[in-house]
């Protein structure tokens, strides 16, 4: 399994699964949550070890069940939550705190790999208000690794020079229809490793053709194709499947 090493030393690998419909009704991302882990553990049997939830996407207990029936120990696995960029979340220490919990409660685990704030908002001293009290977690080693998802680089760049800890990862939106190329450049240029979300998103009829053709000449899918690009320019991916043949080219993208 190929990984990237983290600028806190730990191993994040390169691929890993999105799981924002998992475990809910129709798989609608709104829609109930049913406790179905049958697609996390098929993508477990598949050989991923890296998966990506979050407190919005209602299904950390999902995901955190599945855990504990797969035949697998904690430590194969490297999970990313995420805190939201809300102020139920960013009041005060306490709100900070108390997501930090409802997570670890959720995911029934008493650390997370890499914990993100989810999403910025228009008060940089807020946010970084909320980063000092996850350094904090990161101290105790709660949380192994710590970052923030959908950060521009006037976001990013004033908590790298804010911080105690360096943020490890930006996810952010990356795909055929949006490359994203100026913040992944920069957060590559600062040490902090780029992760793409909804990496297959975005592809016209006429672009998935092209990529088509171009898999062809490697017995590859287009969407191997697209995560193979992804990783040689230094970004993680998280594709997302719900179906357990796609979910495996997705994990062998360089077989």
């Amino acid at each position: 399994m190929e990984t990237v090493t983290l600028n806190t030393g730990i191993k994040l690998p390169i691929v890993g699964s999105g799981t924002n419909t998992f475990g809910k009704v129709d798989n609608n991302y709104m829609g109930e949550i049913n406790g179905d882990t049958s697609e996390i553990l098929a993508a477990i049997r598949s050989g991923y070890r890296h998966f990506d939830t979050a407190i919005s996407y209602r299904n950390e207990s999902v995901l955190g069940k599945a855990l504990q029936e797969s035949d697998k120990d904690r430590s194969e696995f490297f999970i990313t939550s995420k805190i939201p960029g809300k102020e139920e979340y960013y009041a005060d220490e306490e709100a900070v705190k108390k997501g930090v919990e409802q997570s670890l409660k959720a995911l029934d685990t008493d650390y997370i790999d890499l914990y993100l704030i989810h999403h910025p908002w228009d008060n940089l001293d807020q946010i970084l208000s909320m980063w000092r009290v996850l350094e904090s977690y990161v101290d105790k080693g709660t949380l192994k690794a710590i970052g923030v998802s959908n950060f521009n680089e006037t976001e990013l760049g004033y908590i790298i020079e804010n911080s105690r800890i360096k943020p490890a990862v930006n996810q952010v939106e990356s795909h055929p229809g949006n490359w994203n190329d100026e913040i992944v450049n920069y957060s590559l240029e600062h040490q902090v490793v780029p992760e793409a979300w909804g990496p297959l998103k975005g592809v016209s009829d006429d672009a998935q053709e092209t990529l088509r053709k171009i898999g062809e000449k490697y017995n590859k899918t287009w969407a191997q194709v697209v995560l193979r690009y992804q990783i040689e320019r230094g970004v993680v991916v998280i594709p997302k499947s719900h179906n357990q043949e796609r979910q495996k080219q997705n994990r062998f993208y360089n077989i």
